[in-house]
């Protein structure tokens, strides 16, 4: 693919086969998405990919844990609810994909069952958990470098024929992931990221989310007209 054909055409991927995804073809992935740009070289990022049984106990261990009232234990912090025109466009979002579905809004179990399968990392065959050196935790440049390759590593996916979806339910449950995922105690645990062959009968696949254009987000300087 072309830069422009990878980017135009990159969806969120929510429903996927369960055809397995070489490692190889991951590790090509990786080594391709973890050229994205770093502050001064620190590159604070390292994955864990997950899949089968390990994968189907953390999914089993989320959905346990949610559904039974357990309080979230997200380690990346959450910042406040969304409001105005962000809180507009993440319903915005959420009505294109209930409708793609045919989701009504009064049904509250098609509704309970969309927000479990997040937490089930979208029953994807391959999970992506991408975490940082605990040792940089509150570094203002980190996140932006974690949000730098993990943008990189969807795109690349996206390159090779692979869908993704980025999402924090899926390590909502830290103790669930991390147990299960043998994450080491030297790393936080920051986004996961569901990973597979699109399944092109899935109809929220079919969905592009609605972008604000260039005019609304930006500010030229300098410039004559």
């Amino acid at each position: 693919m072309q830069f422009d054909d990878v980017i135009r055409g990159r969806r969120s991927i929510r429903g996927y086969k369960p055809d397995p995804v070489p490692k190889e073809l991951i590790e090509e992935i990786l080594a391709l998405a973890m050229r994205a740009p770093s502050s001064m070289n620190t590159q604070p990022w390292n994955f864990y990919v997950i899949t089968g049984e390990p994968l189907n106990r953390i999914r089993a261990g989320n959905t346990e844990r949610m559904v039974g009232g357990v309080p979230q234990s997200r380690e990346f912090r959450t910042g406040p609810a969304f409001a105005g025109q962000h809180r507009e466009r993440q319903i915005g979002v959420a009505k294109q994909l209930f409708s793609a579905m045919g989701i009504a809004r009064e049904d509250a179990e098609r509704r309970q069952d969309w927000v479990l399968r997040g937490f089930r990392q979208f029953d994807a065959p391959v999970c992506v958990i991408v975490t940082y050196d605990r040792v940089l935790d509150g570094s203002d440049d980190t996140p932006f470098d974690c949000g730098a390759v993990t943008n990189a590593l969807v795109n690349a996916a996206w390159s090779r024929g692979l869908g993704a979806v980025i999402n924090s339910q899926g390590i909502m449950q830290s103790p669930v992931v991390r147990e299960h995922a043998g994450i080491a105690d030297n790393q936080v645990i920051m986004k996961s990221i569901a990973l597979g062959w699109p399944d092109d009968s899935f109809p929220a696949n079919a969905v592009v989310s609605e972008r604000k254009s260039v005019k609304d987000a930006t500010t030229f300087v300098g410039f004559e007209d």
